[in-house]
């Protein structure tokens, strides 16, 4: 099995380096996908000094499209057999990458959720959020007749066959909603196991907003009707 790794990246100078490099210590990975989305702050000048070494591709957006768009284009250029996207800041642990690959190992899902709401070790904070990421569960279990515990993770694992003719518009956040709304209309397996979660604050630099909850509710109703 072949493991793509894609990593979306904005203004992320601080953690790119130190993300690559858990990566590369799982030893698990056929090539990792960088996608940086017109970063401002240095980072574009660290990636092209490592585009091309111990396995990792780099890929230049001219200006910022929004992390969905990032993803797309990682998505378009993986060649591995299971796609895998990280994100740069840190919040989720590479190490979880075995148990988060073993029920595709196993053939016995086709797509696996990281869940932050299974019990894993956790940094206690931002209940606002949790509450937020709740209510959009608890929204697509209703629209999709289903039992998600974390819809919004960022550790979304899944076989290449799973992509292969889905058409993915969003260019934002808004793709967590639009991949698991397709992913649910064509009736994959999907698994959750859970997953260490240290988030970062706004002061730190995190970049999801309120109004990308109302957009991610507003993508899960629209594609609950309309492909």
């Amino acid at each position: 099995m072949k493991l793509s790794v894609i990593i979306p990246v904005y203004n992320e100078v601080e953690s790119i380096q130190v993300i690559l490099k858990r990566v590369q210590a799982q030893k698990l990975t056929h090539e990792i996908i960088v996608v940086d989305d017109g970063s401002k702050d240095g980072t574009r000048d660290v990636l092209k000094k490592l585009d091309g070494k111990n396995g990792v591709h780099i890929i230049l957006h001219e200006h910022n499209k929004g992390k969905g768009a990032a993803v797309r284009s990682g998505m378009a250029a993986a060649k591995g057999d299971v796609l895998l996207i990280q994100d740069a800041d840190l919040e989720y642990d590479p190490r979880d990458y075995p148990k988060l690959l073993e029920p595709i190992k196993e053939g016995i899902a086709d797509v696996v959720y990281g869940s932050r709401f299974l019990g894993g070790t956790h940094r206690v904070a931002m209940f606002w959020h949790m509450v937020a990421n709740k209510m959009l569960t608890f929204i697509t279990n209703i629209l999709y007749n289903t039992i998600l515990t974390d819809m919004e993770t960022g550790y979304k694992v899944f076989r290449r066959e799973v992509i292969d003719g889905m058409v993915l518009h969003a260019n934002s956040f808004d793709f967590e909603p639009e991949f698991t709304a397709k992913v649910l209309k064509r009736n994959f397996r999907i698994f959750e196991v859970p997953i260490a979660f240290n988030p970062r604050d706004y002061t730190q630099g995190k970049k999801i907003k309120l109004h990308d909850a109302f957009e991610a509710v507003w993508t899960l109703i629209k594609y609950r009707f309309v492909e």
